[in-house]
């Protein structure tokens, strides 16, 4: 994705209406983005944890939608699994090149062997660098976190724009105080689409909760299938049509959606 023409494309919006909820006649297909949609940042990603009452809202919802819920992230399926319990929903991790469908089929992307060296020991130097950057190796990608030095981030990313040049096979995905080296080719918008063509997705109306840069490949994807594309978090440039302010509004309305869902009412 070229980051600098997107945000050239993207409509300049202060404030978005709150999303609708489901109608009598509509089946969804629920897509929804981990870190900083469901859950709230923190410095280390490794130590966010799922409550139980969240975990029993999706639970619920993924019964109401008959399986038609998939989270979506830029975390790996293994990841997602111990954070959510081994859920087995359907599931795209590392922003769609892990792929688990509702039937539990799954695919993964490869990348040579020697281009995935050559990224972590670029991005091993990288990161030493600059004091407070951690480094998330995902094996197939590597994500460069600033959360705990945000004053690195422009410096960082700059360094790391300079260096993907000589990473052959890769490509940069900026993110919210996060620089990640990922696979060139696959994105969360390409992953929402492929599961869209399979069981139960098949047929229903997107909609797609994010709240990074990285979520919006997935808001272009949904707004041509006529989906909702939903923007959590503060306002800013995006291709989303709705916005939710941030993980607690988000498990509000998704307990909305639910009691939507199980009486059959309108959206108001």
């Amino acid at each position: 994705m070229d980051t600098q023409a997107t945000h050239a494309d993207l409509m300049e919006q202060t404030s978005l209406p709150a999303p609708p909820l489901p109608s009598r006649d509509t089946r969804w297909a629920l897509f929804l983005d981990v870190d900083g949609t469901l859950l709230d940042f923190r410095d280390d990603p490794r130590s966010v944890s799922v409550s139980d009452d969240l975990s029993g809202l999706l639970h619920a919802l993924h019964d109401a939608l008959d399986g038609a819920l998939a989270l979506v992230s830029g975390r790996g399926l293994d990841d997602l699994d111990r954070l959510f319990g081994n859920p087995h929903w359907a599931a795209t991790g590392l922003h769609g090149l892990e792929l688990r469908r509702a039937d539990g089929s799954f695919r993964r992307l490869t990348v040579d062997s020697d281009q995935q060296e050559r990224m972590h020991l670029a991005t091993t130097a990288l990161a030493a660098r600059f004091d407070g950057v951690e480094r998330e190796d995902k094996q197939m990608a590597v994500a460069l976190h600033c959360r705990r030095a945000p004053h690195h981030f422009t410096s960082l990313r700059d360094a790391a724009f300079g260096l993907i040049a000589e990473l052959p096979g890769y490509e940069l995905q900026p993110g919210n105080l996060v620089i990640e080296f990922k696979p060139a080719g696959m994105d969360k918008g390409r992953a929402v689409s492929e599961l869209m063509a399979s069981a139960p997705f098949a047929g229903r109306l997107p909609v797609y909760l994010g709240d990074d840069l990285t979520d919006e490949h997935a808001f272009a994807s949904v707004q041509k299938k006529s989906g909702i594309s939903v923007l959590t978090g503060p306002p800013r440039p995006s291709h989303a049509s709705f916005s939710l302010p941030g993980p607690a509004a988000v498990e509000v309305w998704l307990a909305r959606v639910l009691d939507a869902l199980s009486r059959g009412t309108p959206s108001p």
